[in-house]
């Protein structure tokens, strides 16, 4: 696995910048239940209004989004009091989409060598970017978790709609995660993604004691 500590762009053929963020239309799927994106206009040129001014509605865990420690225990932190550091930085993209269970740590060394990572991205190919919820996905197991913790990982993001199994009521790797300092990013679109080692940056709105915030996350390929 590269070294973290070193980065430097491709190739300026390749795009600066790769955006890997969900769009946000009515169409976006929502988890079942949670409130839906909606959109509309409260004053329109067209109408005979001086200018556009667009409104919108939705869970802030529609889409691409950083979840809070507030989303999984009273008391926790909320989304203004996410650490911008873990949201910036070198991550690898791992593809695990072969993978039809839970992912233990000798699953995804099987697939790359994780000695030391801070942000870790996993494509496992259900994202909510095709236009529909997924029935299922691989989620990496409590032990999996507690290894790549002690290995310095500050960052766990996904391309499916959750860290954890969607029938999951304890969301024991939100937790894990959030007991060991590490952030949480869902909803990832990652199917142009190579899997291999980035720059991310993917920074959360400051929202308010929320349990959660919409982001815009992006990729910049880097090397060693």
């Amino acid at each position: 696995m590269p070294d973290p500590g070193k980065v430097v762009i491709v190739s300026e053929s390749e795009p600066l910048l790769r955006d890997i963020s969900v769009t946000l239309n009515p169409d976006t799927p929502e988890w079942p239940g949670d409130t839906p994106f909606t959109c509309g206009w409260a004053s329109s040129m067209a109408a005979g209004a001086s200018v556009n001014v667009s409104s919108f509605t939705a869970s802030p865990h529609v889409g691409t989004h950083a979840d809070a420690p507030l989303h999984v225990r009273e008391g926790w932190s909320g989304s203004h009091e996410l650490s911008l550091d873990a949201f910036f930085g070198p991550a690898i993209v791992v593809d695990v989409s072969t993978l039809n269970k839970e992912i233990e740590i000798e699953d995804l060394e099987k697939i790359q060598s994780l000695p030391f990572v801070e942000r870790l991205l996993l494509r496992t190919g259900r994202t909510i970017a095709s236009g529909a919820f997924p029935e299922d996905w691989p989620t990496l197991s409590e032990s999996c978790v507690r290894t790549l913790l002690g290995r310095g990982l500050r960052l766990l993001g996904v391309d499916s709609p959750s860290v954890d199994p969607r029938d999951s009521k304890n969301l024991p790797v939100h937790i894990m995660l959030f007991s060991g300092n590490a952030a949480i990013l869902e909803n990832l679109d990652l199917r142009r993604i190579t899997p291999t080692m980035y720059e991310l940056m993917a920074f959360p709105l400051k929202l308010m004691a929320l349990d959660a915030a919409p982001v815009r996350a992006v990729l910049r390929q880097i090397v060693v």
